[in-house]
């Protein structure tokens, strides 16, 4: 049996946990790999922790463009697939990789100009802002590399293949706890970086893995070498990626805008509260990857039955998807209000900068449930090539509704730092109802099968 055959006819429950499992495994360790980061920025200083925290949004302003564009690689190559148009399949794999790293190298050109204004208008002066610049140059020269990954792992994900990403991700966290105090502090001919330290060893993980994802892709040969031509770009094939790619791009990076909202609200009650917003973030990034990978897994399985006309298993893949991500969620919740407080504090001995790590927390878990409906909608919108509705949930969602709330919440009504929280569940509760409904009508329409 083929894999895509695998993927149309073995057990549901089998293949959710085999491909979400490796998934969040990845996942988790990516997420460590950021909480790595911030460990050692905190070594140096708060202010660096903080830089650490604003340029995470400048930085997923660029690659969200990668993540949606490689969610939309996955379900053109999985239907294609499905549909045994493999020769179809082929040509978007190779003209994919192209395509990622076209805007790699366009991302980086204009990120490197914007950041500094965009650094600004997020309160950084001074050394906080020399500290920021720092910090995302280097990641913003290696961006290239950071989408040919996207490109890669898009491709395996189509086949049903998420165990490589996963091992390039435990590889990257390892190697990312040895080389940050190797290039932040120097040693013999490495100079002192620095939080550019931090940086340079990411660039150089991801380029290390960016190999390592290319031989595995070469033996799934979908891709080859023989005519290079195969790379370069296709209008017509191009429009495709668009039409796909654009709603969830456009997503990811409403994503980004919101960041940057939600971010230049918290800098009203000052870079400690900044601090302890950007440990908190990633402490709740532990307890969401779960969510990650099913939401991985729904898309390579939707795609692939989709294609293949397989509508009752599609709905199957959905329903116990959800099923499985609100019993992750309840353990997730109860986890962080046990130890939450206690892992803030491994980031930042500074007693207010726990504390608003950890009232984060007390909010943001509420909100598990709601982002496991968002994500499974999202993949299952994307693999069934209805993407349009997905930008313009985030646009609700990350900005029109977040930019409004958080006005009222701190500008209008000067409420205490927890309260913007509070808005910002009741927002994404009401975005992820309508996800709800809007997903299940489509199945209905699409798949003729009641929901």
């Amino acid at each position: 049996m083929n894999k895509t055959q695998y993927l149309i006819e073995e057990p549901i429950p089998k293949l959710i946990k085999e491909l979400a499992i490796p998934a969040s495994t990845g996942m988790f360790f990516n997420t460590m790999y950021n909480v790595v980061d911030t460990f050692y920025a905190g070594l140096i200083s708060t202010e660096a922790i903080a830089a650490l925290s604003l340029s995470f949004m400048i930085y997923f302003l660029i690659t969200g463009f990668g993540y949606g564009f490689s969610s939309a690689i996955s379900a053109l190559i999985g239907n294609s697939f499905g549909k045994k148009k493999n020769h179809l399949a082929s040509i978007y794999a190779h003209k994919g990789i192209g395509f990622l790293i076209i805007l790699g190298v366009i991302f980086s050109i204009i990120g490197y100009f914007a950041s500094p204004m965009l650094f600004k208008l997020l309160g950084a002066t001074d050394a906080y802002l020399d500290i920021c610049l720092k910090y995302i140059n280097v990641i913003l020269f290696g961006t290239i590399f950071f989408m040919a990954n996207f490109a890669l792992n898009a491709i395996l994900v189509s086949k049903g293949d998420t165990k490589t990403y996963r091992n390039s991700l435990i590889f990257g966290f390892f190697a990312n706890l040895a080389l940050n105090p190797l290039f932040m502090y120097g040693f013999w001919i490495i100079p002192e970086m620095g939080i550019g330290g931090i940086a340079f060893a990411t660039i150089l993980v991801q380029f290390i893995n960016m190999f390592y994802m290319l031989y595995k892709v070469l033996q799934t040969k979908i891709i080859h070498f023989d005519r290079l031509e195969y790379y370069l770009p296709n209008l017509r094939v191009y429009k495709a990626f668009f039409k796909q790619g654009i709603p969830s791009s456009l997503n990811m990076l409403t994503m980004a805008f919101g960041s940057i909202i939600l971010t230049y609200y918290v800098t009203q009650y000052g870079y400690k509260a900044v601090a302890g917003y950007g440990i908190g973030f990633r402490v709740e990034q532990l307890m969401l990857l779960p969510a990650l990978g099913l939401s991985t897994a729904v898309l390579s399985l939707v795609s692939n039955n989709y294609g293949a006309k397989q509508f009752n298993r599609v709905k199957e893949i959905v329903m116990l998807s959800l099923k499985y991500g609100f019993m992750i969620s309840t353990f997730g919740i109860i986890f962080l209000y046990v130890f939450g407080k206690l892992i803030v504090a491994q980031f930042d001995d500074d007693t207010a900068v726990i504390q608003y790590g950890f009232n984060y927390l007390l909010v943001e878990v509420w909100i598990f449930y709601a982002y496991i409906i968002l994500f499974i909608c999202v993949s299952t919108l994307q693999a069934i090539k209805q993407p349009k509705m997905i930008f313009y949930i985030g646009i609700y969602r990350q900005l029109i509704a977040k930019a409004i709330v958080s006005y009222i919440i701190v500008s209008y009504f000067k409420l205490d730092y927890i309260y913007l929280f509070v808005g910002m569940l009741l927002m994404i509760y009401s975005a992820a109802i309508f996800a709800y409904f809007y997903t299940m009508y489509k199945l209905r329409v699409l798949c003729n099968i009641r929901v």
